[in-house]
């Protein structure tokens, strides 16, 4: 079990090579929820997410024998650059497994950082599947995005990090998917302000975790459809128990919920954050009555987008 013990050990091995990223506010967003919101900003770590922590903390701890048989991992994209990234800075061989439908910018970054692509179907057990063969054929070390404590204790560095900063937090709101971010978020949150409420957000059309904390039975998804394609995956047995100890509770909202989450944080605080990375504000807005006047912490993702079509747009333009 990841305690906040191991969070902030993470924290002391990967302190020099993260970014501590800002802490924002924004009166705007304070004035809509009647709270006090304190945005971890984690579109501004390395590879525009949070991933790059629990992947740098597992990847240093690897042995000389480990580290020269290369790492492998599965991943929709922002693990997979965490993954090749660390890799690269720590001299250590990855090969990244991604569905075919990966976003075109997760896939360019991934190569730009000198992993191996291989390409599976969008199916989770695709992506096992693909990897499990690789493994056996080359002896790999598996860097999994969610099922591993090095990886949930990195990923708590980020709630560390925000609580550090702002002292008293009555409540934290985090995407989940596969639920390491949540869950290291959750043991951090616990352990610094006991007090404090912890609500995990994931999309309605990739309900996996909500149904699997409402009736303690885990459950998975198959091909989710929803915008936040960083949460389609399911829980774990380590993450699902992790939830089930420290989350107070999972709200599900709706993919136009998303997008207006989204929207706001663009326009008004020029935030530029991925679908996922908006689920855990929509979380909030949606409640937002029942936490009045309290100070409220957001971890917000990632803000890998591709942006392709946005600025063909202008392209368009330009040409008339």
């Amino acid at each position: 079990m990841v305690s906040l013990g191991n969070i902030k050990a993470a924290y002391n091995r990967i302190r020099k090579v993260i970014i501590q990223t800002p802490v924002m506010t924004s009166l705007t967003a304070d004035r809509l929820t009647s709270c006090k919101i304190f945005f971890k900003c984690e579109n501004f770590q390395r590879i525009g997410a949070f991933k790059f922590r629990g992947a740098y903390n597992a990847i240093s701890q690897l042995t000389p024998k480990e580290r020269k048989r290369g790492v492998i991992a599965h991943s929709s994209g922002n693990h997979a650059q965490a993954v090749a990234l660390a890799s690269q800075m720590l001299g250590v061989a990855a090969t990244i497994v991604m569905p075919e439908n990966s976003t075109h910018v997760k896939i360019a970054a991934t190569k730009g950082y000198g992993a191996k692509i291989i390409f599976c179907k969008p199916e989770v057990d695709a992506r096992a599947q693909e990897v499990q063969k690789l493994i056996k054929k080359h002896k790999y070390v598996l860097i999994h995005p969610y099922d591993d404590p090095r990886i949930i204790a990195g990923a708590g560095t980020a709630a560390l990090e925000l609580i550090k900063e702002t002292g008293r937090i009555d409540a934290v709101f985090g995407p989940v998917g596969g639920g390491g971010l949540i869950s290291g978020t959750a043991i951090a949150t616990k352990g610094l302000c006991p007090n404090a409420k912890v609500f995990a957000v994931e999309p309605e059309q990739a309900d996996d975790a909500y149904r699997s904390f409402t009736t303690g039975k885990l459950h998975s998804s198959v091909n989710p459809n929803t915008i936040a394609d960083g949460l389609r995956t399911s829980l774990s047995d380590r993450t699902f128990s992790i939830i089930r100890q420290h989350v107070d509770e999972i709200i599900t909202v709706g993919e136009t919920e998303i997008v207006d989450a989204m929207k706001f944080l663009w326009e008004r605080m020029k935030l530029v954050i991925e679908p996922s990375g908006a689920v855990p504000f929509a979380g909030l807005i949606k409640i937002k009555d029942q936490l009045v006047n309290q100070h409220i912490g957001i971890i917000l993702s990632g803000g890998n987008v591709d942006l392709t079509q946005f600025f063909e747009q202008f392209r368009t333009q330009i040409k008339r």
